[in-house]
């Protein structure tokens, strides 16, 4: 068994890593600069994890596994350089993990879930209903599975699950039995300069490297793909939903290969972008030889990931749902299913553009997201360790919206002021990659002041 060290142990992917690493019985220690709740799950199942990085937190003879935000001057880095250690980045701990899973004793099928949108609700959602199934799957997603409150586990079943990201490249290091591509859409143009272009590159790469590749055929981005597919859609594809039932509280579709009808299947999470969502796993336990009938019954009890459309809270009757959306098309998605779900008129939406360099480069698709909000407040940019770019902000945004208000200051300070102006007809969403996560707390705190 191995020997792993990760710096800044305490996020929730590389917490997920470290948590797969302990239950296939390897050693894990690790560092962060806090301690957090999924710091104390590491340690319950035996790490060991101190406070504070420092050049003594680094064992002999281990893998040192880091993520992009670790600098090369942090101590345990330079100390690991100068004793010769093996570095890992988090997406190569990652790859490690998928091998051992295809090439050792239990020989899992591994499935990766990719694409601009919805690939850690795919891969939650595949790991929920497998392990309801009692398939005991292997998966490691990048958010908290509902009910089963983890986002990594190392079980005895056949499958493997895990989400690939495309924002840095890195996703061409996986070679997956069967690769799911949600959507192609222009993002994270910080690292792909070229736009739609470089990430139609990525892409391929990966593609070549996948026994199996099955792709939404209705995303634009995806049909500028070449290659051989297994489509999935709600036109002209091999796998297709049809027959969409929408009410309050479910949504129902049956589920066709072809001709065929396997099934029908129900969920609770609202939206057109959920039954894509559904589609693309159903799809991938087909190809991947799961009866889609012993399992279709607990696609209906998962809730959602963790940040995505999530009630956190409730005040005075007024409902706070946290959400994770900072691009155009997730925010417009979210937006729909909460007028569909709320009606329009009650819904108040608080964004938070994450990073100058998408708000600059999305700036027109931005303004274009929120028409299905009856009211929209926009804070501050989170800049994500970016600097600041001229005439790139969230008060020239507001400007050109017209509609928005803008709210400046922390997120506390946005709460404090938006509380007052909320009656119990009111559905906050908070929209954003950043600090908007503790919008929900800070309202609360302003309730009992």
């Amino acid at each position: 068994m191995g020997k792993y060290h990760f710096i800044a142990i305490g996020g929730i992917g590389m917490s997920g890593l470290a948590k797969y690493l302990l239950e296939d019985g390897h050693t894990v220690t690790g560092s962060d600069i806090s301690d957090s709740k999924y710091i104390d799950k590491l340690k319950e199942l035996g790490a060991t994890v101190t406070i504070g990085h420092s050049a003594d937190n680094v064992p002999d003879g281990a893998i040192v596994v880091v993520s992009s935000a670790i600098r090369q001057n942090n101590p345990e880095l330079v100390r690991a350089n100068e004793m010769g250690l093996k570095i890992y980045h988090r997406s190569d701990m990652l790859r490690e993990i998928a091998e051992m899973a295809q090439k050792g004793i239990e020989k899992k099928c591994f499935i990766g879930f990719s694409g601009t949108h919805g690939k850690t609700t795919t891969s939650g959602l595949a790991s929920y209903v497998l392990e309801k199934a009692d398939l005991k799957p292997s998966f490691v997603d990048g958010g908290i599975v509902p009910e089963l409150n983890t986002n990594a586990q190392h079980k005895s079943g056949k499958y493997f699950i895990a989400e690939l990201d495309e924002s840095d490249g890195t996703i061409i290091k996986y070679s997956p039995d069967i690769l799911v591509i949600n959507n192609i859409e222009e993002d994270h143009l910080d690292f792909y300069k070229n736009g739609m272009s470089d990430l139609i590159k990525t892409f391929e790469q990966e593609i070549s490297k996948s026994e199996k590749v099955l792709v939404n055929n209705d995303n634009n981005g995806v049909r500028k793909l070449s290659g051989n597919f297994i489509t999935f859609g709600l036109n002209n594809a091999d796998y297709m939903a049809k027959n969409i039932i929408y009410s309050k509280e479910f949504t129902s579709f049956d589920f066709y290969y072809r001709e065929k009808l396997l099934a029908n299947i129900i969920i609770q999470v609202a939206g057109i972008h959920n039954v894509y969502n559904a589609l693309a796993v159903a799809t991938a336990f087909c190809e991947a030889g799961i009866n889609i009938d012993e399992v279709k019954s607990y696609f209906k009890d998962f809730t959602g990931m963790g940040r995505r459309f999530q009630k956190v809270c409730e005040i005075n009757g007024i409902q706070v749902y946290d959400d994770y959306a900072h691009h155009p098309t997730e925010i417009k998605a979210t937006l729909d299913a909460a007028a569909q779900k709320f009606g329009k008129a009650n819904v108040v939406a608080v964004f938070q553009p994450h990073r100058y360099t998408r708000l600059k480069s999305l700036w027109e698709d931005f303004k274009s997201s929120f028409d299905n909000a009856g009211r929209l407040i926009v804070t501050d940019v989170y800049a994500a360790s970016e600097d600041p770019i001229e005439e790139i902000n969230s008060a020239r945004f507001v400007s050109e919206l017209k509609r928005a208000e803008y709210y400046s200051g922390s997120i506390e300070e946005v709460a404090k002021k938006l509380l007052p102006t909320l009656d119990k007809k009111n559905v906050v969403i908070g929209l954003g990659a950043g600090t908007i996560t503790n919008l929900g707390k800070s309202l609360q705190k302003f309730v009992l002041v």
